[in-house]
């Protein structure tokens, strides 16, 4: 195994993905493992680390399967040294960052109303515990 190969054990540490996760990632088709060791084993590189990272970070905000293969296909293709991108191909990753800060905002505003949910509930508690109790 070469210095620049990483086991899947490495990866699954480094990206905080659990083996199984990594795994069904292979199994859809949004990560594949650049090699292989003679014994059969998964070995990765930093750039599929850094695809992981993508995957992990379109997960909390709800983005499919579908959408995170859907911007990977873009950003390879945008990687692939083209000369200039075609139009529809830039389009396609605005639109994901476009999405992507709505989703963000989206989850500011559920973070703020559970914290003053949260707030809330420590209100009620400290009136219910200081208030004397009734016999």
């Amino acid at each position: 195994m070469s210095s620049e190969h990483m086991q899947i054990g490495e990866v699954a540490a480094r990206t905080e993905l659990s083996l199984r996760t990594i795994r069904h990632y292979e199994d859809t088709g949004l990560v594949i493992p650049s090699a292989r060791s003679q014994g059969g084993f998964r070995l990765y590189t930093e750039a599929d680390v850094a695809r992981l990272m993508v995957i992990r970070r379109m997960k909390p905000l709800g983005f499919t399967l579908d959408e995170m293969r859907a911007l990977l296909d873009a950003t390879d293709r945008l990687d692939s040294g083209e000369e200039l991108p075609p139009e529809e191909l830039l389009d396609r990753i605005r639109g994901f960052e476009q999405a992507t800060h709505k989703r963000v905002e989206d989850l500011r505003i559920q973070l703020a109303r559970a914290e003053e949910f949260a707030a809330t509930l420590g209100e009620r508690l400290m009136r219910s515990t200081s208030a004397p109790r009734r016999p």
